[in-house]
């Protein structure tokens, strides 16, 4: 999703696109790199000095609904968000949590099928394999 369309689609929802929720939304990467609510509120402070905990939360919660980020849980310390755009793919170990991403994913082969059989038209994706790395398995 480009830039320009989040506030295209915050305004068609009823929303306003404010300098709080652009900080909350320029402090979630487009990589594959996860932050949970502390970092989004520090990173978006350095953006906009007024951002406040709440807001952070808040703002968080109307974008997931939105379908504009994506909350991932994994392990016991909270979610942590991305964009929910494209595919997302992780490799979980079961026993310590370390997270690894990768990108290539025979998922994106899946679309076309999908969208073919069930009349889907498919955004983004979030696939997950568990199991335990290479420290655990020597443990």
């Amino acid at each position: 999703m480009a830039e320009h369309d989040w506030g295209e689609r915050l305004r068609a929802a009823g929303y306003k696109l404010t300098p709080a929720r652009q900080a909350v939304l320029d402090s979630i990467p487009a990589a594959d790199e996860h932050l949970n609510p502390a970092e989004i509120l520090a990173h978006g402070r350095t953006l906009y000095p007024a951002l406040g905990r709440a807001t952070v939360y808040r703002t968080l919660e109307l974008l997931t609904t939105l379908g504009i980020v994506r909350p991932i849980y994994i392990g016991e310390a909270g979610p942590t968000y991305i964009r929910a755009q494209g595919g997302h793919h992780h490799l979980v170990c079961s026993r310590c949590g370390i997270m690894v991403d990768f990108d290539r994913c025979i998922a994106d082969e899946m679309v076309n099928d999908l969208h073919e059989r069930f009349g889907f038209t498919i955004s983004s994706h979030l696939l997950e394999f568990y199991g335990l790395c290479p420290k655990c398995q020597q443990k």
